[in-house]
């Protein structure tokens, strides 16, 4: 048997945190077996169903990694299956017309209210005749369910969990428009993709009863269900906007790695041993549905930013040298060179040591986009005092001899700050504050030597 799985966003809203790790597991399950990820989007609800949202999803998608194996699939596209599907339940006996107006299931539903039951549809239409049907009235199909023993589903994730048909009433699988409703869709498109393994989150668990109801009155194959835990906020309420970033494209904005972000999720309601740091690679070899827990996982902000930063450590300078190219505009409001560029990819090994995220990271290595006078930092300018400046000044001349490499130029900061009778910390922190705005920055020698003798020198004389 092949392995299919699939991702199955709705595009009314963003690709949140839930449904990134959804999307996850699905493409790391089919990998790990050597089969394919498939992406559907079920754009049905075509009253909130946008494009835009559609490329939200596929750009989030992008972003993380997760390339399907096909083209997506359109749900709306295949509307004319599940009608034809839901007709051959209606002649095969296994649905039928329902005929109830609106006011009629608004009744139904309260007069099992005021008895203390479900607000279920009480199947007045499954054994009526249809020469009974109102004029005027467009019909429903409702499947017509079993009513007696249980639905059971050997859940992959959840185990065994089984509801009595009794508590299921007869769900309408086309509506009296002609549209199919949702929870009919996805059985047919799952049948009709070959899909092996729906892999969801358990909100979707009630519903794999009813779905199985459909697959066992079409005598089709019912798929393998894994129903994955929801992911709460840290105080343990459902996630939200409130908690900190939602949306996939936000944690991009916010600065955080794909990488890291994937490696984040999956460790997330998943576990294999005490392995924390998983390459996209080692990720595949290990995942199976095994390692998923039970328990809802909590979302921990902190956590997830300690380990982007480990992941940005590791990255290569190259790639995080054009990101912080591309962030600087907005960011901090300048542009970088092709000379500040050579810069930053100079400074890179030292300025990934410190940042946490990307916004860090552009934010450090900002100085060396900027041109003199630069802005500084009220701690940097309380270093530049009188007594700095005119050390600064002595220290010109010498620099301007300098062969300008690290080597030379931390030889000769050690020599100077001797003759000065000062320690290097002293020489070196106003000397960092006038030629950074700051008072951070990688070692003070390989910082003047991504500068270079002309710029180190014009930022001095702007302070001097």
């Amino acid at each position: 048997m092949t392995i299919r799985t699939r991702f199955a966003p709705s595009p009314t809203g963003l690709l949140h945190i839930g449904g990134a790790r959804t999307a996850l597991f699905n493409y790391l399950f089919a990998r790990h077996y050597g089969g394919e990820f498939l992406l559907r989007i079920e754009d049905t609800d075509k009253a909130r169903s946008t494009g835009q949202a559609v490329q939200v999803i596929l750009d989030g998608l992008a972003w993380l990694g997760l390339q399907a194996d096909a083209a997506p699939v359109f749900q709306s596209t295949r509307e004319a299956r599940h009608v034809e599907v839901a007709k051959e339940l209606l002649a095969n006996g296994r649905a039928y017309n329902c005929y109830c107006t609106a006011d009629e299931l608004r009744e139904m539903r309260e007069d099992a209210q005021a008895a203390g039951k479900p607000p279920r549809y009480n199947g007045y239409w499954r054994d009526r005749d249809p020469a009974l049907a109102p004029a005027g009235i467009s019909p429903a199909i409702r499947l017509k369910a079993p009513r007696g023993g249980e639905t059971v589903i050997e859940d992959l994730v959840q185990g065994s969990v089984r509801v009595g048909n009794a508590e299921l009433d007869d769900m309408i699988i086309l509506r009296s428009d002609g549209s199919p409703t949702y929870l009919h869709a996805v059985v047919v498109d799952d049948h009709d993709m070959a899909i092996s393994h729906v892999i969801r989150g358990d909100d979707h668990l009630t519903n794999t009863f009813r779905q199985a109801q459909i697959y066992q009155a079409m005598g089709w194959a019912l798929p393998e269900f894994a129903h994955i835990p929801l992911i709460h906020g840290a105080d343990g309420a459902k996630l939200s906007k409130r908690h900190g970033a939602v949306s996939i494209l936000e944690f991009r904005d916010e600065g955080f790695l794909p990488e890291a972000l994937c490696n984040y999720l999956l460790r997330l309601g998943w576990g294999h041993g005490d392995s924390e740091f998983l390459t996209r690679d080692e990720q595949i070899d290990l995942f199976t549905l095994e390692g998923v827990g039970r328990a809802a996982s909590r979302m921990d902000y902190a956590k997830l930013t300690h380990l982007n930063g480990v992941w940005l450590r590791g990255a290569d300078d190259a790639r995080l040298t054009d990101e912080v190219t591309a962030r600087l505009p907005t960011q901090c409001g300048v542009s970088a060179s092709d000379e500040a560029q050579a810069r930053i990819l100079m400074l890179m090994p030292g300025l990934k040591e410190r940042a946490k995220t990307l916004l860090d990271l552009t934010a450090s290595a900002a100085f060396l986009a900027r041109t003199a006078p630069l802005p500084f930092e009220p701690k940097a300018d309380a270093l530049l005092t009188p007594d700095s400046r005119a050390m600064l000044a002595r220290l010109i001349p010498l620099l301007s001899a300098s062969d300008f490499s690290a080597e030379g130029v931390d030889a000769l900061l050690r020599d100077f700050a001797t003759a000065e009778e000062k320690k290097l910390g002293q020489v070196a922190q106003p000397l960092r504050a006038a030629l950074t705005g700051s008072t951070m920055s990688p070692g003070i020698d390989v910082t003047l030597a991504a500068l270079g003798r002309e710029e180190s020198l014009k930022r001095l004389q702007a302070v001097v």
